[in-house]
């Protein structure tokens, strides 16, 4: 019920055909721009520190400016920046422009668009690191524009990579590695078409004449193919030179998620489907999701392809991304949110004892809404067949009347807003105090939904991550409904270790479930396994490259069933006067519910690279030692 720290995302334009076109059809030259706009928009719940758009001109004169760029901080960042976008191009006239102006020396105009929503995933902030980065050289296809939705888990090896090969990155982050990584083997590219045309035609072609050369024949797989092998991560990362070569590569393993469209006047690439259907109109059918491990290349000339750059691994795409990061209006997700809720039926049905008629249901937050969908027709299926047992019950006994019917038929699912969150409310004030006392008021809750002493309440969550709302909040405001009992349902499974492709998950000590299970250990007096679980992560963090590494904070779980740690979360969260009750999905029901996307690790602790695995060990070891904010 708090809000876990977005992925990034991302969003791509390829206009194939002049800018004239556009403006005849559509009215305006900044057609590619109102697009943008509306796909940064619609993945805005992706981010929330900051965002950034990048532009190019192909066909800008020399002297003008071909490659643009605007970035801002804030969460009002994309209006912002928009905001200044059209100043510009309200100053330059651009819609009075003739179509050689506008393709010229218009500012933010051109046929290549890139947009980027930025959440930390590293603890580091600042405009410096909101993305596209940008990579600068006199020569055109020499200059990169680069964002991207990852973060890297092998970023030391990286840097010390980086550095030998005598570069100098301005900063440490992931972001900074991959653009030098990238930009040193785009030179290299572009040096190996300049040396053979030199060596073979000396001095018959005049310079521009070899920059035209270079661009046409500069391949950019081969950039991709010379830095990528090197990455341990999740990442769709997308670039474009200042030539046009356009590229969108996803992971290896998929764990981070790409989708694009194709038509004859235009290519999308975005981090959601739905995006991009909502935006151009166009059926789910025709967005096609980037396979794990391949590029989405477009040529200087707009022409697309999909191609390999790594091999395909294990199939490791995220199942967070559809619990929870994700919008529900895709198809897939959407399903698959209702199934999360509906298998979790059986378990609610026993905690409240089987008394469905004394028992509301409800949900929060909003993110919610559709695992209860899910949840409410399961209800609905069980008290169907509740009532059919009945009514053949009531036959075999001979008391089958009309009024036995009807009072069996009157059975049913009630179904109460009991929350409703406050947006006018922020908690920004830092004092912890002060914070906790306007975070307890973020909800209101529907007086006179339920019947005080009487009624059960169940409330269904998307996630249940680190109890701080709940024990700050959410418990103590449904507790004012006076409900027989709550239960607390999360259509996640426990969330039990850090996630180091994206999401800014990576400490120990955030998890709920993680402090409950410590909590347990102390209290059966197992302290030793918490300094055997030390020793072993030391240990694993001592083998050498290549050796196959284990996760050893499994162990710290690995003593308890689920049910218990689920009981002790709901001690650990619940004021004194209430009774409180947790039901957590199973690993199990998650890919039951998500069979295409098993990448569970945040779950099961199964990283899908040796980065994770080194990660999660030296997140614990951190944490014993007592430096559990400490990153590396």
């Amino acid at each position: 019920m708090e809000p876990l720290k977005h992925e990034c995302g991302i969003a791509m334009i390829r206009l194939r055909k002049p800018l004239a076109y556009y403006k005849e059809k559509y009215g305006t030259y900044a057609y590619a721009l109102d697009k943008l706009y509306l796909l940064m928009e619609k993945q805005h719940n992706r981010g929330q520190e900051g965002a950034g758009v990048g532009v190019v001109n192909l066909k800008a004169a020399p002297g003008h400016e071909y490659l643009w760029r605007e970035r801002e901080l804030g969460p009002q960042a994309i209006q912002e920046i928009f905001n200044r976008i059209g100043t510009q191009l309200q100053k330059a006239d651009l819609e009075n422009m003739t179509p050689e102006e506008a393709e010229t020396i218009a500012p933010m105009t051109g046929e290549i668009y890139l947009g980027h929503l930025r959440y930390s995933t590293t603890g580091k902030s600042g405009i410096e690191y909101v993305h596209p980065f940008l990579r600068r050289n006199n020569w055109r296809s020499r200059n990169l524009l680069m964002c991207g939705n990852f973060n890297m888990t092998n970023v030391d090896e990286l840097f010390d990579s980086v550095v030998s090969r005598g570069q100098h990155p301005r900063l440490y982050s992931d972001t900074i590695i991959l653009l030098e990584m990238l930009g040193y083997a785009l030179d290299k590219e572009n040096h190996r078409i300049y040396k053979k045309y030199r060596d073979d035609l000396g001095e018959s072609f005049l310079d521009r004449s070899l920059e035209e050369i270079i661009e046409e024949e500069l391949d950019i797989r081969n950039v991709l193919k010379a830095t990528a092998p090197e990455w341990d991560g999740g990442y769709v990362i997308c670039g474009a030179t200042g030539a046009g070569n356009v590229f969108v590569f996803r992971d290896p393993n998929g764990i981070r998620p790409a989708y694009y469209y194709i038509d004859d006047e235009i290519i999308i690439a975005t981090s959601e489907r739905p995006q991009i259907q909502t935006v151009f109109g166009v059926r789910e059918e025709d967005v096609h999701e980037l396979k794990p491990g391949e590029a989405l290349l477009v040529s200087i000339h707009g022409e697309p392809s999909v191609e390999r750059i790594l091999p395909q691994l294990s199939n490791s795409r995220c199942s967070f991304e559809r619990i929870y990061f994700s919008r529900g209006t895709d198809a897939d997700i959407y399903r698959e949110r209702k199934e999360l809720g509906r298998l979790l039926v059986p378990e609610i049905v026993k905690a409240v004892d089987g008394n469905i008629a004394d028992t509301v249901f409800s949900y929060i937050p909003n993110t919610a809404e559709v695992a209860f969908y899910g949840m409410t027709e399961g209800l609905e299926e069980y008290l169907n067949e509740y009532k059919a047992q009945r009514i053949l019950a009531l036959q075999s006994d001979g008391k089958l009347t009309r009024e036995s019917i009807r009072k069996v038929m009157e059975s049913k699912v009630r179904i109460e807003k009991a929350a409703v969150k406050d947006i006018k409310l922020r908690t920004f004030i830092a004092d912890g105090d002060v914070r906790n006392d306007l975070a307890a008021h973020v909800y209101d809750i529907s007086y006179g939904c339920l019947r005080p002493g009487v009624d059960s309440l169940v409330v269904i969550d998307d996630s249940i991550v680190r109890g701080t709302t709940l024990r700050q909040s959410i418990l103590n405001m449904l507790g004012r409904l006076n409900p027989r009992k709550i239960i607390v349902v999360s259509s996640s499974p426990q969330v039990r270790y850090p996630d180091y492709y994206g999401i800014d998950m990576s400490r120990m000590n955030e998890f709920i479930a993680f402090k409950a299970a410590v909590e347990l250990l102390r209290e059966r007096g197992m302290e030793y396994v918490l300094a055997s679980t030390y020793s072993a992560c030391r240990k694993e963090l001592e083998k050498g490259a290549g050796e196959p590494l284990v996760n050893h904070v499994k162990n710290i779980y690995g003593h308890f069933t689920d049910e218990e740690i689920s009981r002790k979360i709901a001690e650990m969260v619940k004021p004194s006067n209430l009774d409180v009750t947790i039901v957590y999905q199973t690993v199990e029901g998650l890919r039951k519910a998500c069979p295409g996307y098993p990448g569970d690790w945040y779950f099961s602790g199964n990283y899908p690279t040796p980065g994770g695995t080194r990660l999660v060990n030296q997140s614990y070891i951190n944490w014993f030692e007592g430096n559990p904010n400490k990153r590396k």
